[in-house]
């Protein structure tokens, strides 16, 4: 049995999302507060943590911050705040998706199921993501052990596209990951972002084309000889 960790201290909500989670056949267990968390999601990490972002004691932002140095377990962030920054600060974070208050209990199961399949599809590292090296802690990248170089903004630009390989991002979302303030910069600016990417890749790996372009859609992180 797939083992989740429900972070909610409000108790209605976390029962029935833990009846629900046994129900759909995992083992739920709770936490009722940011510090409890913490030390379960280090100590005995989770298949998954559900981790509501208001929270006692350590808020859920500050938990996947400190969660995301030791541990690489799945997370689905849930909040009651729409505000768009909470939610991409949470991915940004490393989050593997979110959801917001009001929700129906099976949404979150469909979530779940969703996020650990993707999950257990990504234990197999894709021979991309294995020649490509990226620190968080000090914005550096790496391919196939050639320094890359990278802007700040083409780093989170690289950053967003490889967390996910295949999938096609817009220009729009690809401006909310990797811009910190998106009110005077156009579509056209990542264009230009990563057009400088895909020439770095190039040159520290010649021949491959990492970065596919679909007209009228976005952009997609791929590697071409995988």
């Amino acid at each position: 049995m797939k083992r989740i960790l429900v972070v909610e201290d409000e108790d209605d909500i976390a029962s029935v999302l833990v009846d629900y989670l046994q129900h759909a056949g995992y083992q739920a267990e709770r936490a009722s507060d940011g510090e409890q968390a913490l030390a379960r999601m280090l100590q005995s990490p989770p298949d998954l943590t559900l981790l509501d972002i208001m929270l006692p004691r350590l808020d859920g932002i500050e938990v996947l911050r400190r969660a995301r140095l030791r541990t690489a377990s799945p997370v689905i962030m849930i909040t009651a705040r729409i505000e768009e920054v909470d939610r991409l600060l949470g991915l940004e974070l490393g989050a593997d998706d979110y959801i917001c208050k009001p929700f129906s209990p099976r949404e979150v199961v469909a979530r779940v199921r969703a996020v650990l399949r993707r999950s257990a599809t990504d234990d197999t590292t894709p021979p991309a993501l294995a020649r490509l090296l990226l620190d968080d802690t000090h914005w550096r990248a790496s391919l196939d052990g050639v320094a890359l170089n990278l802007t700040r903004l083409e780093f989170r630009l690289l950053q967003a596209l490889s967390r996910q390989p295949g999938r096609i991002f817009s220009r729009a979302q690809l401006l909310d990951l990797a811009y910190d303030d998106t009110a005077d910069v156009t579509e056209r600016a990542v264009d230009s972002h990563v057009k400088n990417l895909r020439r770095k890749l190039a040159a520290a790996a010649p021949g491959d084309d990492w970065i596919r372009s679909v007209y009228g859609v976005g952009f997609a992180f791929e590697d071409a000889r995988a």
